[in-house]
């Protein structure tokens, strides 16, 4: 007989309001193949649920998303997908994150409909130091963060804190305590009529969902590539060894 493996997604309901929470310490909550599609699978059964008003995504842990788990990354399409849940689901999904958040993590607040952190909280856009782009999270992180900001990170890679990341558009507040800053919103949520919910997200996401469907092909096919790519190949082989890529000066 084998062992069960434990959830990377725990699941818990309290008053409307259905937490997800990533709980996967080994990798940092990073998004491997299996964290993703527990993820998805999860968003599939709170869209069908009733009972669940909102969506609160979490995590366990001093990180919320580290990014593509390198050793056990998922399809671009299975990303793609999972970004398209959250977008897509019929009720609202608000983050709250009390970490660090990393590449593909941040692709996942970008998704999101409501984000909030705490003073712990670090973000960086790290792709371009182990050889490839921002390319899939574009689809969420383009439509709704200042243009100008995001070419700075994108193409630096530096680490910035919640207060640039509020002001940027990634998050929508931030504060000293994560939970009083979302306790009025998680109100404001259980206030609301589901069927008034379900068509304000509808005309909230409706111009981001236009963009995505035009663009995610595009940008899977150039996920693929660049991560096929020379650069891709030295840079996680260094970022594995815990040593600087080739090409740093």
């Amino acid at each position: 007989m084998t062992d069960t493996p434990a959830p990377l997604v725990r699941t818990a309901h309290h008053r409307g309001i259905t937490t997800l929470t990533l709980d996967s310490p080994a990798n940092r909550n990073a998004l491997s193949a299996d964290l993703v599609r527990e993820l998805s699978e999860a968003l599939a059964h709170c869209g069908k649920d009733d009972a669940t008003r909102a969506v609160l995504l979490t995590h366990t842990g001093t990180t919320f998303c580290a990014g593509a788990d390198l050793r056990r990354p998922p399809r671009p399409e299975a990303l793609v997908g999972l970004l398209r849940d959250i977008l897509d689901l019929p009720k609202p999904v608000v983050a709250r994150v009390t970490g660090h958040v990393r590449a593909g993590g941040l692709g996942l607040l970008g998704a999101c409909d409501i984000t909030a952190a705490g003073p712990d909280a670090t973000f960086a856009f790290t792709e371009v130091r182990i050889g490839v782009a921002p390319a899939v999270i574009s689809l969420t992180l383009r439509p709704r963060t200042d243009p100008r900001a995001l070419a700075r990170h994108y193409l630096t890679g530096e680490r910035f804190g919640p207060d640039e990341a509020a002001r940027i558009g990634l998050l929508t507040a931030a504060g000293p305590d994560v939970d009083a800053v979302l306790e009025p919103v998680l109100d404001g949520l259980r206030r609301a009529a589901p069927g008034a919910l379900r068509e304000t997200k509808r005309l909230l996401t409706a111009k981001v969902l236009e963009n995505f469907d035009r663009d995610a092909d595009e940008l899977t096919r150039l996920s693929s590539r660049l991560f096929e790519s020379d650069d891709a190949r030295e840079g996680m082989t260094a970022f594995l060894e815990r040593r600087e890529p080739g090409w740093v000066l």
